[in-house]
This record gives C-alpha cells, structure tokens and sequence, in this order.
C-alpha cells in the first residue's frame, strides 16, 4: 500500500478541494493510505528561525517522515494558489526538504470552467523548484471545473466522466509511484 501525505490548500469548512480529497482518500483506500495533514496552524516561514522551527512546522514536518508520495490540492485564488499552501510548501523546501525526489501529483476544484489550471501551472513551477525537488507526475493532473455541479448535496463526487478521468489519474500515478519504489 502506498503511503500518501495529502496537502489541501483550501481551509474553509465547506471546501470543495477537501470534498475532492476525501473522494480520493474512500475511493482509493484499497490501493492508496492517504493522511491529510493540515496545514493551517503552520507558522509563517521565516528563514530566521528555519533552523529552528516553531512547533507547529515541527509537528507538520514530522507527519510527512515516512510517506512514499505526495497529492497537492489547490483552489485558484486570484489565477494562484492560496497563500497557505504555499507558506506549507516553502517550509519544505528547506532543511529536509521532505518532497525531494518524492512521487508526486496535483488535483484542483473550482467553480469556474477552467478548474484550477492556472494555479495547478503554478503549483508545478513551485514543486519542480530546486529547493522542492518533487517528482511531479507528468501530464497528469485533476482539474474539475464547475465542481458544484457534480457534488450533489452531501458533498459527495457524482459526475461520471468526471470519476473516470479521476481513475485514469489515479492509475497512472500509482503505476508511477511504484515504478519510483522498486528504483530506491
């Protein structure tokens, strides 16, 4: 089973991403071990303190210790990811730099047509920096536009296609996340 760390950059209590993330986690769970690690709480990065984190980037960065792979799952705020995931990600960018190397792929839910493409562009510039060096699934990513309209009212994923685009994916990343296993 591979050992999934699942980063929402959505924070809100009613968030799609996380609605998203959660239909991964069930839906794969026989195949995937997906914990969400929040990302809330996490001190702003500052590289005065870098070498010696706050507690709650030392908690943050222990949960990620012994994962096989990663899913990043950003809304777009502003053709961006949100402020959060980011402030996450520069945090681990730096002393263990937890994602280097690591399988890695991204999804995204919006309300608007185009999903989270403009982020999820972003996003893939962030992870494959030097200090990320994260090992992005290549041409693979869940972009779900309109996402309220195929979330029916118990928040649950129900747009056909858009299910089997998502098992397409996700059958690409574990074989890419297995073939990256067998190598190390």
């Amino acid at each position: 089973m591979i050992k999934v760390a699942a980063l929402v950059g959505s924070i809100r209590k009613d968030s799609y991403n996380m609605k998203l993330t959660n239909f991964i986690q069930e839906r794969y769970k026989d195949r995937l071990n997906i914990n969400v690690v929040p990302i809330r709480d996490i001190a702003h990065y500052d590289q005065d303190i870098e070498h010696e984190a706050p507690a709650s980037v030392q908690r943050f960065k222990s949960e990620l210790s012994d994962v096989d792979a990663y899913l990043v799952v950003t809304p777009e705020f502003n053709h961006s990811i949100p402020g959060v995931l980011k402030n996450a990600l520069d945090w681990l960018s730096r002393g263990s730099r937890e994602m280097a190397g690591k399988p890695t792929f991204i999804a995204g839910a919006s309300m608007g047509a185009l999903g989270t493409v403009r982020a999820q562009m972003q996003l893939r510039q962030i992870l494959n920096a030097p200090g990320m060096g994260a090992n992005v699934l290549p041409g693979n990513e869940i972009l779900i536009g309109s996402v309220q309209n195929k979330i029916n009212d118990q928040g649950q994923l129900t747009d056909q296609d858009t299910i089997e685009f998502i098992d397409g994916v996700i059958e690409q990343f574990i074989l890419f996340t297995e073939a990256q296993l067998v190598k190390s």
